[in-house]
């Protein structure tokens, strides 16, 4: 249960994410107005006379000011109306929920894979600091920042799907159809994502023990006898623990917003690919319910950390 500061805590984030989603849904909104074309001559098709169009453009509400098409969208989406495809005519909210969790199941894959290697690189960079092993992992975690998500998924297609066939190549299995084909065809995306987030974890993990262990407190840990390996788990990470969850959590931010490029590359049936192929089409009812989706999913991360970090260390809560 939450106490009285961290219900408080919690309240104030939930105030200050209602302006975050009316500015990044409306930023989206003006700016697929900005893109060239029609989606109402697209609708009627070739050959259609110019009062066809208009039709479709007040079916649609495509002919009312934009100011007035964003507040009735975003009324609609607060009763939880998504509206339906201009193209497909499926509502919105079925399309969300039939790939979302495709995307969930690779991010999650993908940070799982950042953690479970980034942070033993992390220690053992910290733990031999100046040695071979903390310079491999700096110059490993330096490419791999640098590396483009896109272009370590063409690599990977090309090596393991194309030329070894160890993976496919293209295509997802829902995990809530079979675990083992959904993790056998997410990895090469789940690690081309996971990347770049190994080296952030392991270099802002090592930054961070290298300052602690250098300190008053744990050279007196160290000169009275305790173990290097204990200081370094029990002690060590401890201290480090709310800047690693900091570095976790903008990591989720970083991999959702990667996946528009990496699902593309793969052909996976996801949110990224969602948006993109509406944005294409210039199917503006698609295109707002994914960016609301992505953005509520980042508030919820950020909600998340926050709850968090006052379990790590209560006095944040009490700021």
């Amino acid at each position: 249960m939450m106490n009285a500061l961290q219900r408080r805590m919690l309240r104030r984030r939930l105030v200050q994410a209602v302006p975050v989603l009316i500015l990044a849904t409306f930023s989206v909104f003006m700016l697929l107005k900005l893109l060239p074309g029609d989606v109402a001559i697209t609708l009627a098709g070739e050959n259609a006379t110019e009062e066809r169009i208009e039709e479709i453009r007040r079916l649609n509400g495509l002919d009312r000011p934009l100011l007035v098409q964003y507040g009735s969208w975003a009324m609609n989406a607060v009763q939880g109306d998504l509206s339906a495809s201009l193209l497909s005519g499926e509502e919105v909210t079925t399309t969300l929920a039939r790939v979302f969790p495709n995307t969930l199941f690779i991010v999650c894959y993908a940070i799982l894979l950042s953690v479970l290697i980034g942070v033993p690189l992390g220690l053992l960079a910290a733990a031999r600091s100046g040695g071979v092993a903390d310079r491999l992992v700096m110059v490993g975690s330096s490419v791999g920042v640098a590396l483009p998500n896109f272009w370590i998924a063409m690599i990977f297609v090309v090596i393991f799907a194309l030329n070894r066939s160890w993976f496919p190549a293209t295509g997802f299995v829902s995990p809530f159809q079979d675990i083992g084909a959904a993790i056998w065809h997410a990895t090469l995306p789940a690690v081309a994502l996971a990347a770049s987030g190994i080296a952030e974890v392991a270099r802002q993990l090592r930054s961070s023990l290298v300052e602690v262990l250098g300190s008053q407190h744990f050279r007196t840990l160290h000169a009275k006898g305790l173990p290097f390996r204990a200081i370094l788990w029990k002690h060590g990470l401890r201290n480090v623990s709310v800047n690693l969850l900091t570095v976790i959590s903008l990591l989720v931010n970083r991999t959702l917003a990667a996946t528009v490029v990496v699902e593309v590359v793969f052909a996976i049936p996801g949110m990224g690919n969602t948006i993109v192929n509406a944005t294409l089409q210039r199917d503006f009812p698609v295109v707002q319910g994914a960016v609301l989706v992505m953005v509520l999913t980042v508030i919820a991360v950020n909600l998340i950390t926050d709850m968090l970090y006052s379990v790590l260390d209560p006095r944040i809560s009490q700021r």
